[in-house]
C-alpha cells in the first residue's frame, strides 16, 4: 500500500506544481505589461534637486527642485537621448506642451548633457524645465523601472498617474488629458 501511495505522489507532486506555474504563466499573457502598480500612487513625489540640463552656451543655468514645482499639477517624463521608444512618444509630448494644459517636466536619465541637448535640438523641446539625472538616483526614488516613464503630479505634490513606456496617442487622450483637466479644474477658484 505505501509504494502505491509513494508512486502516486511521486506523479502527482510535479503534475500539480506544473499546473500551478502554467496557470501563473497564463493570467500573465492577459495583463498589460504597462500597468504594473506603482506603490507610489496617492503619495507625495518624491523630492528631488537636480542639476537643469546644461545649455548650449556653457553657462550653469542652476538647479531644478521639487519644490519648483509646487502649488500645480505637472507632468513628469523620465527620458534619455539614446533611448529608441522616447522618440516614439516624442510627438506626442510635443503635443501635450502646445496644449498648455499643465507644464511638462523632463528629466533626463543617465544621459550626456551634449546628448541631450542635441537630441531635443533635432526633434524640439517640450518641455518647460529639464533636469539631469546623469546617476539615476532621482529617478529610483519615483520608482522608474526604465526609460520612458510619465507622471503626472496635483498640485498638493501627490503622484496620481503613472505610465511604464511610450504614450500612445490612446493613453494621451483616455488618461492623461482628461486628468490633467481635473487636477486643474480641481485647483481653480
Amino acid at each position: 500500500m505505501a509504494s502505491s501511495f509513494g508512486r502516486t505522489a511521486r506523479f502527482a507532486v510535479p503534475a500539480l506544481v506544473f499546473v500551478a506555474i502554467a496557470a501563473f504563466l497564463l493570467l500573465g499573457l492577459f495583463r498589460d505589461p504597462q500597468k504594473i502598480p506603482s506603490p507610489l500612487i496617492d503619495k507625495a513625489a518624491p523630492a528631488f534637486d537636480l542639476p537643469r540640463l546644461v545649455t548650449t552656451d556653457g553657462a550653469d543655468p542652476g538647479r531644478l527642485s521639487s519644490a519648483d514645482l509646487a502649488a500645480r499639477p505637472y507632468i513628469l517624463n523620465v527620458w534619455a537621448s539614446w533611448c529608441a521608444p522616447c522618440l516614439q512618444e516624442h510627438p506626442l509630448l510635443l503635443d501635450l506642451a502646445k496644449r498648455r494644459l499643465a507644464p511638462v517636466v523632463g528629466i533626463d536619465y543617465k544621459d550626456e548633457p551634449a546628448h541631450a541637448r542635441a537630441w531635443l535640438a533635432r526633434h524640439g523641446n517640450p518641455f518647460d524645465a529639464v533636469a539631469s539625472d546623469r546617476d539615476g538616483r532621482a529617478a529610483i526614488e519615483w520608482g522608474v523601472y526604465g526609460v520612458p516613464e510619465t507622471f503626472v503630479v496635483d498640485a498638493a505634490g501627490l503622484i496620481r498617474y503613472k505610465h511604464i513606456g511610450p504614450l500612445t496617442r490612446e493613453v494621451v487622450d483616455r488618461d492623461l488629458v482628461p486628468l490633467i483637466q481635473r487636477l486643474s479644474s480641481d485647483r481653480a477658484p
